[in-house]
């Protein structure tokens, strides 16, 4: 039986305040997508007041990764992600938390735990977010597993009889505590290579076959993004297509100076963007000096829209 914890909780805003705000009131028209597919964008530290704008998603950047919330041992750290929680229920746009179980970002002191206290550990954090983040539109359940397989996955299955074990238990522990969300699994790397897709889709069939994944994420970050072909990207999205499960590509970033980042943004976004299995298409940042890496800005620190952003906004106006 898993024992009984009083959490401290940090932060400025109360459970309570976070429930009311799921139930949003008004409605707000936001973003350049105006049709079924969603286009959105990473919340951090705090709300960039051109967000609306521009996306109509929200995707926390960091805030709620395991290790950022509970970086001290059942001291929970909310607040960064209420924020964007709030923000995404009060403007009616579709919220993702991310992360639940990932070799990367995790606290530092699961390590130290026997293999019993790491698994009522990753426990008690799937229910605390689950609690919490209730009306979650999506969860990115399990985030890299062909790349970052956490240190503890022992404690939760390991590689087992499937070889995923630790992942298919974790997708149940997500099922039970998120039952009005979208089940997702998050990979990197996929986008520009057909064989590791191949890989990730047998993940992909353990749990599809249980009934505890609802779509797939890809990462198309800029390392894959810049320089993948688009013969290489509609094969891989027809690959992931014939799951039968949506796909939504979850971290976008494409680099190079203005001319360079508009020729990828012109020839690539609307291969994903036109692709029917692709559901929706959430950026990694925009803002100048705010991305994760230099060179995949689309608005420039000044406010103005570099070339890239200027074209996405056109395309979208004509392809809702």
């Amino acid at each position: 039986m898993l024992k009984s914890k009083w959490f401290k909780t940090v932060g400025t805003l109360a459970l309570a305040g976070v429930l009311a705000a799921s139930v949003a009131v008004g409605s707000v028209s936001a973003g350049l997508a105006k049709g079924s597919k969603f286009l959105g964008n990473i919340i951090a530290s705090q709300v960039p007041n051109n967000f609306s704008p521009y996306w109509n998603q929200v995707t926390p950047e960091n805030s709620t990764k395991w290790g950022a919330v509970e970086g001290t041992r059942n001291v929970m750290n909310w607040g960064q992600a209420d924020m964007a929680y709030n923000y995404a229920k009060n403007n009616k746009m579709p919220f993702k938390f991310h992360t639940l179980v990932w070799g990367s970002q995790a606290p530092n002191w699961i390590n130290g735990l026997s293999a019993n206290d790491q698994r009522a550990e990753v426990i008690q954090w799937i229910r605390a977010a689950g609690q919490r983040y209730s009306q979650a539109e999506y969860v990115d359940v399990v985030n890299e597993p062909l790349h970052a397989k956490p240190a503890f996955r022992n404690a939760i299955g390991g590689d087992g009889q499937t070889g995923w074990d630790w992942v298919i238990w974790s997708f149940e522990q997500a099922r039970q505590a998120f039952p009005n969300s979208k089940l997702l699994i998050n990979e990197y790397g996929i986008i520009g290579d057909p064989a590791k897709a191949d890989q990730y889709i047998q993940i992909i069939n353990l749990l599809k076959n249980r009934g505890l994944v609802d779509g797939i994420g890809i990462q198309a970050h800029y390392f894959n993004m810049d320089n993948v072909s688009v013969n290489t990207m509609n094969t891989v999205l027809n690959k992931l297509q014939a799951t039968g499960l949506p796909v939504y590509v979850s971290e976008l970033d494409m680099t190079g100076d203005d001319n360079t980042q508009l020729q990828r943004y012109q020839q690539k976004f609307p291969v994903l963007w036109k692709h029917p299995a692709v559901k929706g298409v959430t950026l990694w940042g925009y803002n100048e000096n705010q991305t994760w890496t230099s060179g995949s800005h689309l608005v420039r620190s000044n406010g103005t829209e570099r070339p890239a952003m200027q074209w996405l906004k056109t395309y979208l106006a004509n392809n809702p």
